[in-house]
């Protein structure tokens, strides 16, 4: 599959009706460890989590993502683009959005596992405030990889604000974000 070029994408809330194409972009993204149907309906009824999905122009559904908010700390459950949109910075798109409803939730840090070999991933996270402070062994069933767990420092900070909004703002100059 070639790459598709986008110049604007819509991010929203997921709802019960985006889990078919969600499950197909998850399925794609994990193989066979991936999550079911049914772990994302319950998502969709845990007051703690919120679901964002990624639409193109189309109303394609092209990345979706899901946060837990627990206190002051979100932590992202799950990520994923589907492939042949990968390298459109809707990944980007959807890390902005989970920051910003981090922000207007009065969320402090935010937390994540990450592939130890998935290095687009870690240096995504990396350039939106995000540091590596531990490993968890064999994380990942399909093939015991370790996990990087990556945390923020306080996002209200004034240097986390500045290089988050640098990095907003570079973006809109890429892509259109709604």
């Amino acid at each position: 599959m070639s790459l598709v070029k986008l110049s604007e994408i819509f991010i929203e809330k997921m709802s019960a009706s985006d889990i078919e194409a969600v499950i197909k972009i998850e399925e794609e993204a994990y193989g066979e460890h991936h999550w079911s149907k049914s772990a994302f309906y319950d998502e969709m009824n845990n007051n703690l989590a919120k679901y964002y999905v990624a639409k193109t122009t189309e109303n394609e559904i092209v990345g979706f993502a899901g946060t837990w908010h627990i206190i002051d700390e979100g932590h992202i459950t799950t990520i994923a683009v589907k492939k042949g949109y990968q390298r459109n910075h809707i990944g980007e798109a959807i890390v902005i959005k989970i920051i910003e409803d981090c922000y207007k939730n009065e969320i402090k840090y935010l937390t994540l596992e990450v592939r130890v070999s998935n290095t687009p991933a870690i240096g995504l996270y990396e350039k939106y405030g995000f540091k590596s402070l531990g490993t968890r062994k064999g994380y990942y069933q399909d093939n015991n990889e370790d996990a990087l767990i990556m945390w923020t420092e306080n996002i209200f900070y004034d240097k986390f604000k500045t290089v988050f909004n640098e990095n907003k703002n570079k973006l809109q100059d890429l892509i259109t974000i709604r």
